[in-house]
C-alpha cells in the first residue's frame, strides 16, 4: 500500500443500492417536516375576531356584567343611557364605552369598578356610589394593571376618584371628580391617588371637594398637565416621588395649591396657583425637597406665595409672584437656590426669612429680579438698577421672627422704623439682597383660565402697566369666587 492510500479492509455492500437508500432519506424527511409543522401548527391559537356587544333595555344584555361575563379579550362593550348597579371586574381586556352618559352604581363596599387586566378602556359614565373604607382603597375606579385608559368619566359620591395601585403606562384624561364634601377634608381620599407607579400621564381633568386633588406617592416619572383643582387641602402633593413634571395645571381656592415633599426633579411650567387661603395657606410649599424648577408661573393671592423649608439647588425663573400676603416665606434650612427675572408685584411683604439669613441667590449671571417697590435707579440705562435691593426693611425682617407683628404692618409706627433703617443703617437686620434688580418687568405670557369654566383664548401677560391693571385682575377674581359661593 503506498503512503496516502486508504483501503478499505472488507468489501462494500452489494445487497442495496444507493438509489433506494436516498430516496427512502427524502421521503423521511418530508414525513417528519409535516408532522413537525402539524404539532406547531396545534399550538398557535385562531384568529378571533373582536365583537361589539350592546348592553341596555331591548339590547341581547341587559346588565354589565353579564356583557363582561360573555366577552372575550378585545371586545367592546357599549351601554346605553341607564342605571346599571352593582360592583364590576375587569379581568379582560375590553373597551367598556358608555353612550348617553349611563350610570354605573356601585354597591356602597369596595370599588364601582376593578381594572385587573392590561390594556383596557374606561370611557363615558357616570360612577358613583362606592364604599367608605380608605384602607382598602374603596374607589370609582381602582387600576391594578398597566397600559389602560380612563377618559371623559364623571365620578362623584366616591372615596377616592382614581386609584393607582402599582399600575403604570396608564392615561387618564377628561375626567370630571367630586369627593364627598359631607365628610371632613381628613376623611376623604384623594380626587386621583397614584401609589408605587411609573409613567403616568394625567391630563385635562376637573378635581373638586376631595382631600387631595392629586396624590402622588413613589411615583415617578409622571406628566399632569392641563387639570383644574379647586375646594380640597392640596391641589397637588408629592411624597417620595422623583422626576416627575407638572404644566399648566390650575390650582384655587385650595389651602394649599401644590405640596412638593421629599421629592427630587420636579419640574412645573405654566401653573396657576391662586386664591389659595385660609390658616396655614400657600400657593406653592416645598418641604425637603431637592433640584426642582419652577419656571412661567403665576402664584397670585395666597397667603403665602411660596413657602420653602429644606428646598435644596433648586431654580425658579420667569414666574410671577403678585399681591400675595407674604411673596416667600423662606426658612434658613432653604440652601442653594436661585431667583431670577421673576417679577414681584405688590405683595404686601416681600419676603420673610425663619431665622437669620439663607443662601438663597436673588440674582444670577448678573441678573435679578423685578421688584415693584425698588425705588432705585439706573443711569447707565442697561435695565438693572444701580444699587441693590434690600428686599427686606428692619420691620419686615423682625416680623419673620416675631409673626404677632404683622398687626402693626403698614402702621406709623413701622414705617418709621423703616426710614430710620434706611436713613441711619446702624441696626443688623436683613442680609438678603437682589444685588441686580430689573428696572422693568420680565415679559411673558400665560393662558388665562377662566375659573369657573375652561381655558379662555386669551393669554395673560406681565408687562410695565400689570400694577395698574392688577386691582381689576383682583376685583375680576373676587366676583368670580363670590358667585361661585351663591351657587353652593
Amino acid at each position: 500500500m503506498e503512503v496516502g492510500e486508504y483501503k478499505c479492509s472488507f468489501p462494500p455492500p452489494t445487497s442495496v443500492s444507493p438509489a433506494p437508500i436516498s430516496t427512502f432519506m427524502r421521503w423521511s424527511k418530508r414525513i417528519f417536516l409535516v408532522v413537525l409543522l402539524g404539532l406547531a401548527g396545534s399550538t398557535l391559537p385562531l384568529e378571533v375576531k373582536a365583537r361589539t356587544l350592546i348592553v341596555g333595555p331591548g339590547e341581547p344584555f341587559t346588565s354589565v356584567q353579564e356583557a363582561l361575563t360573555y366577552a372575550t379579550a378585545g371586545d367592546t362593550i357599549r351601554v346605553k343611557s341607564g342605571i346599571y348597579k352593582g360592583n364590576l371586574i375587569l379581568d379582560k381586556q375590553v373597551v367598556l364605552e358608555g353612550i348617553d352618559n349611563p350610570i354605573l352604581q356601585g354597591d356602597g363596599r369596595g370599588s364601582v369598578i376593578t381594572v385587573n387586566a392590561d390594556g383596557c378602556v374606561v370611557r363615558g359614565f357616570i360612577i358613583e356610589h362606592s364604599g367608605n373604607m380608605l384602607v382598602d382603597e374603596d374607589s370609582g375606579i381602582l387600576l391594578k394593571s398597566n397600559g389602560n385608559r380612563i377618559e371623559e368619566n364623571k365620578l362623584r359620591d366616591v372615596l377616592f376618584g382614581i386609584y393607582f395601585f402599582s399600575s403604570n403606562d396608564n392615561i387618564v384624561r377628561g375626567n370630571v371628580i367630586q369627593g364627598r364634601d359631607f365628610l371632613e377634608p381628613g376623611e376623604r381620599g384623594s380626587g386621583i391617588h397614584i401609589w408605587n407607579a411609573t409613567n403616568n400621564i394625567i391630563v385635562g381633568n376637573t378635581i373638586k371637594q376631595a382631600r387631595d386633588g392629586m396624590y402622588l406617592q413613589n411615583a415617578y416619572k409622571s406628566i399632569l398637565r392641563g387639570n383644574r383643582v379647586s375646594d380640597l387641602r392640596y391641589g397637588l402633593h408629592y411624597m417620595f416621588s422623583d422626576d416627575n413634571k407638572f404644566e399648566e395645571n390650575l390650582f384655587y381656592n385650595n389651602v394649599a395649591g401644590a405640596a412638593i415633599m421629599y421629592s427630587r426633579r420636579i419640574e412645573f411650567r405654566r401653573n396657576i396657583f391662586i386664591h389659595n387661603r385660609g390658616f396655614s395657606s400657600f400657593g406653592l410649599l416645598f418641604q425637603d425637597s431637592d433640584d426642582c424648577l419652577a419656571e412661567e408661573n403665576l402664584i397670585m393671592d395666597n397667603a403665602v406665595g411660596i413657602f420653602m423649608e429644606a428646598l435644596r439647588n433648586s431654580l425658579f425663573r420667569h414666574n410671577l409672584i403678585a399681591a400675595n400676603d407674604t411673596a416667600i416665606q423662606i426658612f434658613t434650612s432653604a440652601s442653594g437656590n436661585v431667583f431670577q427675572r421673576n417679577n414681584f408685584v405688590d405683595n404686601l411683604s416681600p419676603i420673610q426669612v425663619i431665622g437669620k439669613n439663607t443662601t438663597t441667590q436673588w440674582s444670577h449671571g448678573g441678573v435679578g429680579n423685578y421688584w415693584s417697590d425698588y425705588d432705585g435707579y439706573d443711569l447707565d440705562a442697561d435695565g438693572i438698577g444701580d444699587i441693590p435691593f434690600k428686599i427686606q426693611n428692619i420691620f419686615q425682617y423682625l416680623e419673620g421672627n416675631h409673626p404677632r407683628l404683622r398687626l402693626y404692618l403698614f402702621s406709623p409706627a413701622s414705617q418709621a422704623l423703616a426710614l430710620a433703617e434706611k436713613t441711619f443703617p446702624v441696626i443688623e437686620g436683613s442680609r438678603e439682597f437682589d444685588f441686580y434688580p430689573l428696572m422693568k418687568p420680565v415679559v411673558w405670557s400665560i393662558q388665562m383660565p377662566e375659573l369657573d369654566g375652561g381655558l379662555s383664548r386669551g393669554r395673560f401677560e406681565t408687562c410695565p402697566y400689570f400694577s395698574l391693571i392688577l386691582p381689576f385682575v383682583m376685583l375680576g377674581i373676587s366676583i368670580t369666587l363670590i358667585a361661585k359661593g351663591k351657587k353652593r
